[in-house]
């Protein structure tokens, strides 16, 4: 199988899963055995495109050409194969997590919540093969619109609110400042085909530069840089496999995966090091780092302290971006991996700890160490790999 096909059905897989979790939607064993048999079958597709990446090679597909210069087109460069490769991976743990979770719980829409995700994680797939900024924009919203109804899973009054706060948030961003963004890219450099240097370079310098970044930055805001976070703390009353979705496998992960491919693959590192306007990315970032882990450490509810240790962490990678380095840019490619590991594993521990107890709160987590003391040494692991232990 030629890496061109392997693209195109890694990125339809999912979506054939989603149409037969449905038609199984009757029978929870054998739509639950569809979501593990896709999920599975997708990691080994995506990772087998592995050892051509590493060899050197960029395989690429265009799906159809638009106007001008303008296609949706995919291909797999390493950063995208990274991310793909988590997404893919962490696809199949949440599964497995998600059937104890759902049926523990006794939650209702099952089979819609396993549809939806199946979307969002073949949305999630796009947002890393993007070839463009134009596919890439159109894979977002998609991710976007397909965990709205997982945000508002529960549906009730409290729920439907903070799910409009969500997508209001991520939309009114992406529509309001980073189509806009992607726009002013092309009228500078007639193509928005991701670059190794930059597509930018050269085209534009001065203050234009900085406010350019800046419309990219607060219009990803799946990246929860300040003041633009709301959303995720938000989310936190969807069920908790949802939540490991938005923090670990796909949402926050496709943000800061995004601000760095338009780092590197838009502006370029060398270029935008040279445009001191570009220097406030740096402080905003360090500024959500503080910001978001003072208010963490504030929080009762134990989900919301995650959520806004989330956003501190989120802001170490954009922190890593823009120090325009690029053992940095490495640094924050990692750094994408080893918290969505360490995230999943506190908030699978959090659900573990609802499901047996229907505890939320951390004072009403007295004793809870002795009670289920392998999910809470799971959940010490994940908490050290947070500060970077070892």
């Amino acid at each position: 199988m030629s890496a061109e096909t392997t693209i195109l059905l890694s990125l339809l897989l999912p979506l054939v899963g989603a149409i037969g979790i449905g038609l199984a939607g009757r029978w929870p064993n054998l739509r639950e055995a569809v979501t593990l048999v896709t999920a599975t079958v997708l990691a080994v597709l995506v990772w087998s495109l592995a050892p051509a990446i590493m060899a050197g090679e960029r395989p690429g597909v265009v799906v159809a050409e638009l106007f001008g210069s303008l296609e949706l087109a995919f291909s797999v460069e390493p950063l995208g194969m990274l991310f793909a490769a988590l997404a893919a991976t962490l696809w199949i743990v949440n599964s497995v997590y998600s059937i104890g979770y759902m049926r523990g719980n006794n939650e209702k829409h099952q089979t819609r919540f396993y549809v939806c995700f199946a979307i969002a994680i073949s949305a999630a797939l796009g947002v890393a093969f993007a070839d463009n900024l134009l596919t890439l924009f159109l894979c977002y919203e998609i991710l976007t619109l397909s965990t709205y109804p997982l945000v508002s899973h529960k549906g009730d009054e409290a729920t439907i609110r903070s799910a409009r706060v969500y997508l209001g948030i991520l939309l009114g961003t992406s529509i309001g400042l980073l189509l806009p963004a992607t726009i002013w890219t092309y009228t500078i450099a007639g193509t928005l085909t991701f670059a190794p240097g930059g597509i930018l370079a050269g085209e534009i310098t001065g203050p234009a530069v900085g406010l350019l970044l800046g419309l990219y930055i607060f219009g990803i805001g799946k990246a929860a840089v300040m003041p633009v976070h709301r959303w995720l703390p938000a989310a936190m009353v969807a069920p908790t496999p949802v939540s490991a979705l938005l923090h670990a496998v796909a949402v926050v992960k496709a943000g800061v995966f995004t601000v760095t491919k338009v780092i590197i693959y838009i502006f370029g590192v060398e270029n935008l090091f040279s445009e001191p306007s570009g220097g406030w990315l740096l402080y905003a970032a360090a500024f959500t780092i503080i910001a978001a882990s003072v208010v963490a450490l504030r929080q009762q509810n134990l989900k919301r302290m995650l959520a806004y240790s989330t956003i501190g962490q989120l802001s170490y990678v954009v922190m890593a971006a823009a120090v325009l380095t690029p053992l940095s840019e490495i640094g924050a490619a990692v750094h994408i991996v080893a918290h969505a590991f360490g995230k999943i594993t506190l908030f699978f521990a959090a659900g573990a700890i609802y499901t047996a107890s229907r505890k939320t709160e951390l004072h009403q987590l007295k004793g809870i160490g002795a009670r289920m003391p392998w999910t809470m040494a799971a959940f010490t692991i994940g908490a050290l790999s947070m500060i970077g232990v070892p």
